[in-house]
């Protein structure tokens, strides 16, 4: 259950960038617990909400995942390139039919059966955004297209297909190391959603 809104006076608002998307920089007085008043200040970026999905095959006991580059991580030393369940925002539409578009976008698979398994903020100190979480299962005769994204929004995806046994090796070992990603196959592994899944894998 959502708690009560924090009652915040909000002092100004100053944009510091509105290029790809609008990064703000908030003064405000927040109450602390001991009843004072204390003016902070703090710089947030709104790209919007998204919606992820992990795909998996009960059958073959595997799961899609998609490889590309990252620019963020590059410029944090990480080799760029990042492991990751299909993704998008929801450009003010919902999240039903977004990450619909977004599977089919990047990996071919067109799904229509889809199961929303919960939301999260993933970067609650400077960033805005919510994802709403997804499952599906799949299988060859929902492969519509070879995915790949938009090449004219400079996506070039690689669809990767993985056992599920290496994709929870993979948390381990530091392969898989994309949020979003992590938290939907544990779980999927939590829920018994795989066969011979359980919470009592090394990986949680």
């Amino acid at each position: 259950m959502q708690s009560e809104r924090a009652k915040v006076r909000m002092i100004k608002s100053e944009v510091l960038s509105d290029d790809w998307y609008s990064l703000k920089k908030y003064t405000f007085d927040y109450p602390r617990r001991d009843g004072e008043w204390q003016r902070q200040s703090r710089e947030v970026y709104d790209r919007g909400n998204g919606a992820a999905i992990l795909l998996y095959n009960l059958a073959r006991q595997t799961l899609i995942l998609t490889r590309q580059f990252r620019c963020p991580l590059w410029v944090n030393g990480h080799s760029g390139l990042l492991l990751e369940v299909p993704a998008g925002l929801l450009d003010n539409e919902a999240p039903e039919v977004r990450i619909k578009a977004e599977a089919e976008e990047e990996t071919g698979y067109r799904i229509e059966q889809i199961q929303k398994v919960f939301e999260a903020f993933m970067s609650p100190g400077s960033v805005t955004e919510k994802l709403h979480f997804f499952i599906a299962e799949y299988d060859a005769s929902l492969r519509a297209g070879s995915g790949g994204g938009i090449r004219d929004e400079g996506e070039d995806i690689e669809v990767v297909e993985m056992a599920w046994a290496d994709a929870l090796n993979a948390i381990e070992n530091g392969e898989i190391t994309d949020a979003k990603t992590i938290m939907l196959i544990q779980y999927v592994a939590l829920k018994g959603i795989m066969r011979g899944s359980s919470c009592t894998h090394s990986s949680f």
